[in-house]
């Protein structure tokens, strides 16, 4: 069984839309970040960064030991659940190296930069128009990035579903709050439409 410490975020959601893919047993427990409660003591424990998501596999692989095993950092959490389950992450080297590189180009750009966005665009007190214009410039880049790169490509990283359309999938869930043009991104839009539709990724877009 494993343990899922999270909440209703994109980087949240991407654990959960992993475990429903792979069908790994688990159990939810919320952690209200509105509260503070990703600061409780216990959570700490588990996460060290006081951050969701993180998980606590109490059957780990044999290779980790006998002991329970804590992830957290959403990424590492998508590829100890890939290597677990052997799923969503190529065998073959370079299909690999390929979904690595676009989950690694989500984590250090369509997830810092929209999140910017989300902050300085909707719920800092103070509205910084050099800030606002700075995140959106580079999230509207990203998302240029990304149209092309599924303009050649079924999925992101290829012709297979992978981890990097799932960690990927739950910033682009929020495009309104881009101020995205789906018109002008229509490989995006075609490619998110598919994932959306997909079982696994609803269940897990409903968690918790």
């Amino acid at each position: 069984m494993i343990d899922l410490y999270t909440w209703g975020t994109p980087n949240g959601r991407k654990a959960s839309v992993m475990l429903e893919e792979t069908g790994l047993k688990y159990q939810a427990f919320p952690i209200n970040i509105s509260k503070d409660e990703q600061f409780a003591p216990d959570f700490l424990k588990v996460n060290p960064n006081n951050k969701i998501p993180a998980i606590v596999d109490h059957e780990p692989p044999a290779a980790y030991g006998k002991e329970p095993v804590s992830v957290f950092e959403s990424g590492a959490i998508l590829i100890y659940l890939a290597e677990k389950s052997g799923k969503l992450l190529p065998t073959d080297a370079k299909a690999r190296m390929q979904a690595l590189q676009w989950l690694m180009w989500q984590m250090g750009g369509f997830g810092p930069m929209p999140g910017q966005l989300h902050h300085f665009g909707r719920f800092a007190k103070e509205k910084i128009p050099y800030a606002i214009e700075r995140f959106t410039t580079e999230t509207a880049r990203l998302y240029k990035v990304l149209d092309g790169q599924l303009a050649k490509n079924e999925f992101v990283s290829g012709k297979d579903y992978t981890i990097a359309d799932i960690a990927i999938l739950p910033w682009a869930a929020r495009w309104e709050w881009h101020s995205i043009d789906w018109a002008t991104h229509p490989n995006v839009k075609r490619w998110f439409d598919a994932v959306m539709a997909r079982p696994a990724v609803q269940r897990g877009f409903e968690v918790p």
